[in-house]
């Protein structure tokens, strides 16, 4: 299922969304010139499970942990991976910003970024391929979306053997059928590296998911 839009009105411009949005495709498009050098960028700015393990060892924090896992977030691999990436935060993220407040939402989406780069480093912690996106901390603002408007109608597009299908269908089931997708393929990816299943960082998904469930009632209250 891909998500299109939803019928969920806000009160004013999302800004920090549309300006995290125009950084990750700032990076990207930075990407595209770096040809054959783009392997060292990702490996500089991405988070590698094994050199951040070896940076906590050696107490390096700020450099070895903090650094990587905030670069990551804006770093993509690809046309697809991007494009999929600010779509869901397109649909989902103005809604959350506007509940949460601007200043409130990027703290929250960082956080939630961190969150989903430890999980995945700690369920991989030798890996030695780069973690790149921005899919951690969007999977926590999909985590704030579903506990703050579950019946929202999101129109969809459902792929169905060689046809397409377009349903509005509650959040709850929209969002709720992506966490059970990357939690089952999280569980069949325990074992394998990183690129041994596609190249995700499933975990990374579900520990941002989680996050932001987690996280989102606390910055409500806050506010």
């Amino acid at each position: 299922m891909i998500p299109l839009k939803d019928r969920n009105p806000t009160r004013r411009i999302p800004i920090v969304t549309i300006a995290l949005i125009a950084m990750n495709v700032a990076v990207f498009v930075y990407e595209i010139g770096l040809g054959e050098n783009l392997g060292s960028f990702f490996q500089n700015f991405g988070a590698v499970p094994r050199s951040v393990v070896s940076s906590l060892t050696f107490g390096h924090f700020v450099p070895g942990v903090v650094f990587p896992f905030l670069t990551a977030m804006f770093v993509h691999g690809g046309w697809l991976h991007l494009g999929g990436n600010m779509l869901y935060m397109w649909v989902f993220g103005d809604n959350v910003e506007d509940k949460l407040g601007r200043s409130r939402f990027l703290v929250f989406y960082v956080l939630c970024g961190f969150a989903a780069s430890s999980l995945h480093v700690f369920v991989d912690p030798m890996s030695a391929t780069p973690m790149v996106g921005a899919s951690g901390a969007i999977s926590g603002v999909l985590g704030a979306y579903i506990v703050m408007f579950p019946g929202a109608r999101v129109v969809t597009l459902i792929p169905i053997f060689i046809f397409l299908q377009i349903a509005e269908l509650p959040a709850l089931v929209v969002l709720g059928f992506w966490f059970v997708m990357q939690f089952f393929t999280g569980v069949l990816s325990l074992g394998h590296e990183t690129g041994g299943m596609g190249g995700v960082a499933w975990w990374a998904h579900i520990g941002g998911f989680v996050s932001g469930i987690a996280l989102v009632l606390p910055f409500r209250r806050f506010r």
